[in-house]
């Protein structure tokens, strides 16, 4: 008989009994307060002989993760990786599909002030985006790091002291950061319903807010609107299974058309289809999340309390 395969073509996944998921949390210094959604390492086990485990990550800020094991084969639109131990992701408004076998894997996920403070480039270059970070010249400055988070005789002690030693040397300063601090703030408050009312909640001109939106957050002002009212929706989704869509919808949708097109826009499937798949990672990663760190995704997390305006 042929190898069965779920709605999207991959292989169907073995029992969720047979892989387990480890997620361990770390909280940053305080002085990298901001900068981070979190620092985190993940193991994944599966029995001798089980093929890798295929999900879908939702849109996303910027993370690096750092793989020792089974390098995934991982894409996001016509952005694709195979086989890097080191991968870079920019921020992110479709979803990255993504196939793992065995691993442990070290990942920070950049706030916007972080990419303010670790990354040279526009964070709207690098939109969409995954690349051997190695090889990309947004993410090469921590390549370094890949000797000692890949390797499988390190302790995870060991390792987390590597990756703080190694972001302290990297941070630096930006002049924008109390501008970016309340910007995040209005856009996970979710607050405005429009881009003018954003603009006069930051105390900026629509200019002004476009500029930070594209250099520190990657995308424009009303696509971050968009993004997070529809994280905010699939997020509740996945965490209350069962429950019906139109029940996670976010009170600032019209109608469940919108949500609907609004989900194939950022999921690139309707609704029912990503229902219908297996989530082998992202729910257990999800859920671990929710419940040690107290945010289920990295774009619900909110900033330090904003600065006041210069």
């Amino acid at each position: 008989m042929g190898e069965r395969r779920d709605k999207q073509g991959a292989p169907e996944q073995p029992p969720a009994q047979a892989q387990r998921l480890t997620a361990q949390f770390r909280e940053p210094p305080e002085a990298f307060a901001g900068c981070f959604t979190s620092l985190y390492h993940v193991t994944l086990d599966l029995p001798e002989g089980a093929p890798p485990v295929t999900d879908y990550l939702q849109p996303e800020w910027a993370n690096i993760r750092f793989f020792c094991g089974a390098a995934p084969d991982a894409a996001i639109a016509a952005s694709r990786i195979s086989g890097a131990r080191f991968v870079g992701t920019g921020a992110s408004s479709l979803p990255c599909r993504f196939t793992l076998g065995p691993v442990r894997m070290w990942g920070v996920g950049f706030l916007p002030l972080g990419w303010a403070r670790f990354f040279d480039a526009e964070a709207s270059s690098c939109t969409n985006l995954i690349c051997d970070g190695a090889a990309h010249p947004a993410f090469a400055h921590f390549a370094s790091l890949t000797e000692v988070l890949c390797d499988p005789q390190a302790t995870l002690d060991e390792q987390y002291d590597a990756l703080v030693a190694a972001l302290a040397s990297a941070m630096r300063e930006s002049r924008d950061e109390p501008r970016i601090a309340r910007v995040h703030a209005a856009l996970v408050g979710g607050e405005h319903a429009s881009v003018t009312e954003l603009a006069d909640s930051c105390a900026m001109s629509i200019r002004t807010l476009e500029r930070i939106c594209a250099r520190y957050f990657g995308f424009a002002p009303k696509l971050l609107m968009r993004r997070q009212r529809f994280m905010r929706s699939l997020t509740s989704f996945m965490l209350q299974r069962g429950r019906p869509w139109t029940e996670a919808m976010d009170a600032h949708y019209h109608d469940q058309a919108q949500f609907s097109r609004e989900f194939r826009e950022f999921m690139t499937m309707n609704p029912s289809e990503y229902a219908a798949l297996d989530h082998p990672i992202l729910t257990s990663f999800m859920e671990a999340r929710a419940r040690i760190w107290g945010s289920p995704a990295q774009t619900l997390d909110p900033p330090p309390p904003p600065m006041p305006p210069r």
